[in-house]
């Protein structure tokens, strides 16, 4: 009777099993440590929403590829694979680590929409609990614009074009992007991105249903769109902007508020009506102008109530919209060490890792913000990136050798040192402007790119 072997071979089977789930339980890796960095139960909630979540447990989880593509930005002069080879973050089998392909299919099947969700979870919860500073009872956010260059692809290409010139397309394929900061944290709300040919004004829009009420949203003059800043006005309470005048702009003086400060109406163009619906034909707006450096500056402004929003203030709060500028220059070249050129081959990953370098931006800023607590009357914005970053990586980088109950004191510690990375006050003479060096080139100009000769 085969029924005993068959029994004995199915109890071996449960032995190991139960076996291999023990080891699972009891082996401490990086997981145990991250999570005390990102709440596990937004990763399962945004995994469900983008559709993705699977009860089968693989070797490397989709919980944990997430902090592969984080990683990936993180640490930028390593593989996916020395990655997720180095921070541990793989279930333990058989093999002491995973096929390189096997990191490339976890990441497909984790896909980009399940990074978007992660950080859109994460932003709402960390801008919550950072408790924000007001000014007028007002946050401060900024919105501007950002180029990423990808690889040179047909798939690339195809997706998101480059710049050209006479000679036709040049350069490696990039993305255009458009994101929405917290400029006291740089903590980032919202981003929008496409191909190099779109217009940043059409990204803008979508960050009008991120943009929180009780805020006011610093613009470059880039973005000068009546509609848009009529349907950003209109799209929540108190949700107030501030730009420069366009040069040229034509308006009509309705009502003065002092020398330099009127109540001013602009006529909106029938094609921006057609674009826009339910935008008048004129737009009433604030008006002020300011002497710098012999420089008369004029600032367009959505706040008409003179005793709550001072002019004087309101003319020097437009300096504050270069801290997103200094965010995007913190991803690039201290997060990203200066390699402006994304790793992945196709537009999918190329989206997953943009999201990755998006959140794990946010991380780290969301740390500095639990640091500034420890100094008193210190804005995070006002500490050091790169010193807290590499503070940061380095407890990000001890977890998977330590136990998780080790994980809240070395957070602690690392919270209480905040005071060492506080930078020295900015001084306001430094001035860098603008300048183009002349190159002389060595080589003649290739007139095509590299995946059109193939």
């Amino acid at each position: 009777n085969p029924m005993p072997v068959l029994a004995s071979d199915f109890f071996m089977r449960l032995a190991r099993a139960l076996e291999l789930t023990h080891n699972i339980a009891s082996t401490p890796n990086a997981i145990e440590g991250l999570d005390s960095l990102l709440d596990p139960s937004l990763v399962e909630q945004a995994l469900e929403q983008a559709g993705v979540a699977t009860l089968r447990k693989r070797r490397l989880p989709l919980e944990m590829m997430l902090w592969c593509v984080i990683s990936m930005a993180f640490f930028r002069r390593m593989s996916a694979w020395d990655v997720v080879s180095r921070m541990n973050i793989m279930l333990p089998g058989q093999r002491p680590l995973v096929a390189p392909s096997a990191v490339v299919q976890a990441r497909q099947r984790l896909g980009s929409e399940a990074v978007r969700q992660v950080f859109d979870l994460t932003q709402k919860s960390w801008h919550e609990a950072a408790g924000h500073p007001t000014w007028a009872g007002l946050r401060l956010l900024g919105v501007d614009g950002v180029v990423w260059r990808t690889p040179d692809t047909p798939q690339n290409r195809a997706r998101y074009d480059s710049a050209s010139n006479q000679h036709g397309d040049t350069g490696f394929p990039q993305v255009r992007m458009v994101c929405q900061m917290e400029l006291t944290s740089h903590l980032l709300i919202g981003s929008a991105f496409d191909g190099y040919r779109s217009n940043e004004m059409k990204l803008a829009e979508q960050l009008i249903e991120t943009t929180p009420d009780h805020s006011l949203t610093l613009f470059d003059r880039g973005f000068y769109s009546l509609g848009l800043l009529h349907q950003w006005q209109q799209a929540g309470t108190e949700r107030h902007w501030l730009m420069p005048l366009r040069k040229g702009a034509q308006y009509e003086v309705i009502q003065r508020l002092g020398r330099q400060d009127a109540v001013v109406s602009l006529s909106t163009s029938p094609q921006a009506r057609k674009q826009w619906p339910g935008l008048p034909e004129r737009l009433t707006a604030r008006l002020l102008s300011k002497t710098v450096k012999g420089k008369v500056c004029q600032i367009l402004t959505s706040m008409a109530d003179p005793l709550r929003f001072p002019s004087d203030e309101i003319v020097e709060l437009y300096s504050q919209r270069w801290e997103i500028e200094l965010g995007f220059r913190e991803m690039k070249q201290t997060l990203l060490n200066s390699s402006y050129t994304l790793r992945s081959k196709t537009p999918e990953m190329i989206e997953q890792e943009l999201w990755g370098v998006l959140l794990g931006y946010n991380l780290l800023r969301y740390q500095m913000v639990e640091m500034s607590r420890h100094c008193p009357g210190i804005y995070p914005c006002e500490m050091s990136f790169t010193a807290c970053t590499w503070a940061i990586l380095g407890f990000i980088n001890s977890v998977s050798a330590d136990r998780s109950g080790n994980i809240p004191k070395y957070l602690a510690e690392l919270h209480a040192s905040a005071i060492h990375y506080v930078l020295p006050h900015r001084r306001e003479e430094r001035v860098y402007p603008r300048a183009i060096r002349l190159k002389s080139p060595k080589y003649p100009i290739k007139n095509k790119n590299a995946s059109q000769l193939n």
